[in-house]
This record gives structure tokens, C-alpha cells and sequence, in this order.
């Protein structure tokens, strides 16, 4: 029997002094972040939120098993928040989708979730109606059985089964009505119980974890009562994913008090803040490489590839990747690379078919 199943759902408990404990840890870091990022100057805020809600959107499809292409993510928030960056690139239907569910989701945040609303975030993430090559319903509760599966076919391992397709309009209504209320719970553990509620009903086709985790996160901005965001708890989700699908179906399994899951979601939240303070420390970094070099001329390519290295760039650069990333000949990755040495930006290591090269220590 599922938690759904039981005759006291949806009446969840918990163990108050346990989770008493966490929360406070929690919303101890979340005051410090937020004091943090007011010192740091309204350009350094903006990239930090930038890179955090491009890391949202990024590892909360990656979690499902979906992959993204940073760049359009990336460039897709910027636009529509109106943030200027070097080399935007155009974004495909999918990338834009998954973005403006974020962006609804924390940038109105303090908007009540209603039944239109959440099937347009639906189909904003399914935008020609189908979810690979198979055809779903958009915009809409699912009509079918909703099992969450994994094995081979036919010797399928049955996860949970979600609630019987005629009860699911009931069961979001209920859903949406107590998200929407202002009953007195702290709205952390709020989040917490929202994410949790919304896949146990599993109400649509697919993209269920996705908009459950955009719920969380339209939560947890309501708890900091900020559209920005300076942490992501679906990177940190995306890096402790099996024990998220294990405290999911467990808590599935188990009676209606929630407490180890609330403490798993809390603890994971918890580190997603820790993950901010060296988010903050790479973005300081970035800010004092410009600074250094703000009398110097950059094109759009050597910006772009200067950024890459700035964010810990993975394995060694060369002409050809430099060229592969930035869509150019080998030729101009040549001259780009070398105005940059030049300009004391950039040393040359190795030679001939081994040469690679990397910035400078500035020692900043």
C-alpha cells in the first residue's frame, strides 16, 4: 500500500524536534547567503543568479536523463531577464520551455498556482506534444496508470503507482488549495512537502520531476522572498540522485509520517547552500580577471573562451577546440589565441602536436 492509499492521506506528520534542528541550520545559511550576496554589488549578484538558475534549469532535466546545451540555457535566462552577456546564442524550443517554467516559477513566485498556470508550464516542456517519439497529453491531467518502473521489458521492478487517473483532478485540487493557503508552516518545510505531494499524485504523462522540483524551487523562493537565486537545490539533487529516488520510493512505501524525508530534503538543501559559497569564491575571481583587464579589447570569441577558462574549463585547450567551440576556423582560433599571449592573458604549453595553452596566474 502507497501513502496515497492510506484512509489519513493527505494528512502528513513529523517529527518537530528532529526537524526543528536542520531548519534552523538551514535557514541560518539561507540569512547568511542572502547577506553575502547584498555586499557583493548589483553585477555580481546578477551573475551569480545567472549561473545559478542556469545550473537549475540544466541539472533539473538532467536528472531525468534529458541534456541540455549550457550555452542556450544560459543565453535563453539571460534575455529574458535582461542581462547582457558576451555570445547569446539562439535557443531551441525545449531549452525555452524548461527556462520559462524556471523563470514563471521564481521570478513570480509570490502568484498563486493555479490549474492553467501549471498546464502551461506542462506545455511549455512538451512544445510539440510529444515527450521523445511518443505522442502525450499536454496541458492536461494524464488519463491513464502512472507506474514508475525500471528493468528490462517485460521483467519490469514496479517503483510506485501513482493514484488512479479519476481521482487525480480531486487530488490536485486539494493539492493546489493548501499550496495556495497561507496555513501557518514554515515555507522551507513547505517546499519540502509540496515537492514530495505533487510526485506522489504524478499528475500528468511525463515531466513530472521537473515540475515538482519547479515547485520546490517557486517555494523556497517565497522562503527567501526574493526572485533571485543564489542556490540550486536541483544541482544538488542531480549529484545525490540516487539516494532521491530511494527516500522518494521509500517514503512512497512507508505511512504518512514524512520525517525522514523532510530531513533528507533539508539536509540536501542544506548543501546545495554550501555549493553557493564556492560559486560565490569563482565569481569574485572572474570579477577581478576583468577588472585587471578592463583596458584591454576582447572579441566575442576570445570573451566567450576567456569565461570557459575562468569557470575551470575541463582539459586542455587548443587551437582545434578552441576552434570547434567558438564555430570558427583553425585559422582565427590561431590569431585569437596569439593576440592573447600577446596581451600576457594566455601561456603556450608543450609543442608541435602537443601545444595547449591556459591562462596565466595573475595570482589574484
Amino acid at each position: 500500500m502507497y501513502i496515497h492509499q492510506k484512509k489519513e492521506w493527505p494528512v502528513f506528520k513529523w517529527n518537530s524536534e528532529e526537524i526543528t534542528v536542520i531548519l534552523g541550520k538551514v535557514r541560518y545559511r539561507q540569512g547568511k547567503i542572502l547577506g553575502q550576496m547584498k555586499a557583493l554589488g548589483f553585477k555580481l549578484q546578477e551573475e551569480t543568479m545567472l549561473q545559478t538558475l542556469t545550473l537549475d534549469v540544466i541539472k533539473s532535466s538532467e536528472i531525468e536523463g534529458k541534456l541540455l546545451n549550457h550555452d542556450q540555457v544560459r543565453s535563453s535566462i539571460a534575455r529574458r531577464l535582461g542581462i547582457d552577456i558576451a555570445g547569446t546564442i539562439k535557443a531551441e524550443r525545449d531549452v525555452e520551455g524548461v527556462v520559462e517554467m524556471m523563470l514563471d516559477a521564481t521570478q513570480n513566485y509570490s502568484n498563486d498556482l493555479t490549474e492553467d498556470r501549471i498546464f502551461g508550464w506542462h506545455a511549455s516542456l512538451f512544445p510539440t506534444g510529444r515527450s521523445g517519439i511518443y505522442k502525450i497529453i499536454v496541458g492536461d491531467w494524464r488519463k491513464d496508470l502512472m507506474q514508475v518502473t525500471s528493468g528490462p521489458m517485460g521483467r519490469e521492478i514496479v517503483h510506485f503507482e501513482a493514484p488512479l487517473p479519476d481521482v487525480v483532478n480531486q487530488e490536485m485540487q486539494g493539492f493546489l488549495k493548501w499550496l495556495n493557503s497561507t496555513a501557518e508552516i514554515d515555507p522551507v518545510l513547505k517546499a519540502a512537502i509540496g515537492h514530495l505531494w505533487f510526485v506522489t499524485i504524478h499528475p500528468f504523462d511525463d515531466g513530472n520531476g521537473r515540475i515538482a522540483r519547479a515547485v520546490a524551487d517557486m517555494l523556497l523562493a517565497r522562503a527567501d522572498q526574493s526572485r533571485q537565486r543564489f542556490y540550486s537545490m536541483s544541482a544538488q539533487i542531480q549529484k545525490e540522485r540516487n539516494e532521491y529516488y530511494n527516500i522518494l520510493e521509500s517514503t512512497q512505501k512507508g505511512d504518512l509520517d514524512i520525517t525522514p524525508w523532510l530531513d533528507w530534503f533539508l539536509n540536501c538543501l542544506f548543501r546545495s547552500m554550501e555549493s553557493t559559497d564556492i560559486t560565490i569564491e569563482k565569481i569574485l575571481e572572474r570579477g577581478q580577471f576583468w577588472e585587471s583587464h578592463r583596458d584591454k579589447t576582447f572579441n566575442v570569441r576570445q570573451q566567450k573562451m576567456l569565461q570557459a577558462l575562468l569557470d575551470s574549463f575541463f582539459g586542455n585547450l587548443n587551437v582545434s577546440k578552441w576552434a570547434k567551440m567558438t564555430k570558427t576556423s583553425t585559422d582565427t582560433a590561431l590569431r585569437d589565441i596569439k593576440d592573447l599571449i600577446e596581451k600576457d592573458i594566455l601561456i603556450q604549453e608543450g609543442a608541435g602536436r602537443n601545444t595547449s595553452y591556459k591562462l596565466k596566474n595573475h595570482n589574484f
